[in-house]
């Protein structure tokens, strides 16, 4: 299997600087709000419950903010069998998946764009905070539309990988 291409613009550009702040940070966050909730549980009984909801919406955005990172310098999960046997079939399957792709997270998009509008239309708040529960899945369909845009990109770049 050959390695992807590090040097792809794609990898420089200033939205893959932004995405990469954007992991970190989430991630650090998610690493203190941890620590802070078992430092609390371990000195004390009181619990930090709260936390959780906040915790899982910065999975989600790390998640999706690296998913859009990983396909646009080609270092997502690829199953290369096939194609590292017979070479010819490259080209068709990285559009194959490609076109996967945009199809798969287009749908994350549209019926994320509807939970969230009912979430805001319906007034629902979260369980723990009360807050209102767009404010946490309004990033699904917005992240889902940067991985569409990052997938239509590579679909329509020249570079061979």
């Amino acid at each position: 299997m050959s390695e992807p291409d590090s040097s792809t613009p794609a990898g420089h550009s200033p939205l893959a600087r932004v995405e990469r702040f954007l992991m970190a940070a989430s991630m650090g966050v998610l690493c203190l709000l941890t620590m802070a909730n078992v430092l609390v549980r371990y000195f004390t009984d009181f619990s930090f419950a709260f936390t959780e909801e906040i915790s899982v919406s910065l999975l989600v955005i790390m998640t999706l903010v690296g998913a859009s990172h990983a396909f646009a310098t080609r270092h997502h999960i690829a199953i290369t069998f096939f194609v590292d046997r017979w070479s010819a079939l490259r080209p068709a399957a990285e559009r194959l998946a490609v076109l996967c792709g945009l199809a798969m997270f287009g749908l994350l998009a549209w019926y994320g764009t509807r939970m969230a509008w009912d979430d805001y239309s319906f007034e629902v708040t979260s369980p723990s905070l009360g807050v209102p529960q767009w404010w946490y899945t309004v990033w699904l369909p917005v992240l889902s539309v940067l991985i569409v845009v990052r997938l239509a990109l590579l679909c329509f770049r020249r570079t061979p990988r």
